[in-house]
C-alpha cells in the first residue's frame, strides 16, 4: 500500500512527471519539470493528482505533450494556437507541415494579403522595401505570393515588440545565407537536364531544410536561455 506522500504510477499506467521527463528527453533534449509545469499553468495539460498532490500522468497526457513540444519546434506555433487547434470538438493533432519548396499557393493583391497577415499596408511595403517579402508588379497592382502571408504576420508579431522592418532583415539576410550553403549541396542535381535526378535533389533540398530550420530553431533557444541567465 502506498504512503500518503509518494505517488502511485500502477494504475492504468500513470506517469509521475520526473518519469515524463527521462521519457522524452531522447528526442527532446531542453525538456524539463518547469516547462512542463508551465504548459500546465498555460492549460494545455490537465495531469490528474494525487491527494499528496503529485501529478500523474497518463498515456493521452504524454501523447498530447509530445505533440506540443513538437509542434513547437517544428512548426513555432504560438502556445494559443496549439492549444485551440487541440481543444477544437473533433480536431485531431495538428499535421506537421513539410518545408514547403514545391508550394503551388496562389497568389493575393495588396488588401487581401494585410487582412490574411494581419498587417497594415504601409507595413507591407516597408517589408517590402527591406526584402522579407517579394510581390511581383502585374498592372501597377502588388501581387503576393500566398505563402507570404505566414512570413508577414511573423514580422508583425515581432513589429508590436518594437522591431521595425529594417531590424527584422537580420533575419533575411541570415536566411538568406542558409539557403545558398544548403543549395551548393545540391545544385548539380538542381540544374540537371534528367527529371529524376532533380526531383531527387528537390527532396534532399527539403529534408536539408527540415534539419536546417531544426538547427537554427536549437541554437536560437540556447542562445537566449543563455542570455536570460546571466
Amino acid at each position: 500500500m502506498s504512503t500518503a506522500t509518494e505517488p502511485t504510477t500502477t494504475q492504468a499506467r500513470l506517469h509521475t512527471i520526473g518519469a515524463v521527463c527521462e521519457r522524452l528527453r531522447g528526442e527532446f533534449p531542453d525538456i524539463s519539470i518547469s516547462k512542463i509545469r508551465y504548459l500546465e499553468d498555460q492549460g494545455l495539460l490537465r495531469p490528474r493528482r494525487t491527494r499528496g498532490g503529485y501529478r500523474l500522468f497518463s498515456e493521452g497526457d504524454v501523447e498530447r505533450l509530445e505533440t506540443i513540444l513538437r509542434l513547437q519546434r517544428d512548426e513555432f506555433l504560438p502556445l494559443r494556437v496549439i492549444k485551440d487547434a487541440l481543444d477544437a470538438p473533433g480536431a485531431g493533432s495538428p499535421k506537421r507541415r513539410p518545408p514547403a519548396l514545391r508550394d503551388a499557393s496562389g497568389e493575393l493583391d495588396l488588401a487581401v494579403f494585410c487582412e490574411r497577415a494581419g498587417i497594415g499596408a504601409d507595413f507591407a511595403r516597408r517589408l517590402e522595401e527591406y526584402d522579407l517579402v517579394t510581390p511581383r508588379i502585374e498592372s501597377g497592382e502588388r501581387i503576393y505570393r500566398e505563402s507570404d502571408v505566414e512570413i508577414a504576420a511573423a514580422c508583425g508579431r515581432l513589429a508590436h515588440h518594437g522591431l521595425d522592418a529594417r531590424h527584422l532583415r537580420a533575419f533575411r539576410t541570415a536566411a538568406g545565407r542558409q539557403s545558398a550553403l544548403l543549395e551548393q549541396l545540391v545544385a548539380s542535381g538542381l540544374r540537371s537536364r534528367d527529371l529524376a535526378r532533380r526531383r531527387a535533389a528537390l527532396e534532399d533540398l527539403e529534408a536539408l531544410a527540415g534539419v536546417a530550420t531544426e538547427l537554427a530553431q536549437h541554437l536560437l533557444v540556447r542562445d537566449l536561455r543563455e542570455a536570460s541567465e546571466r
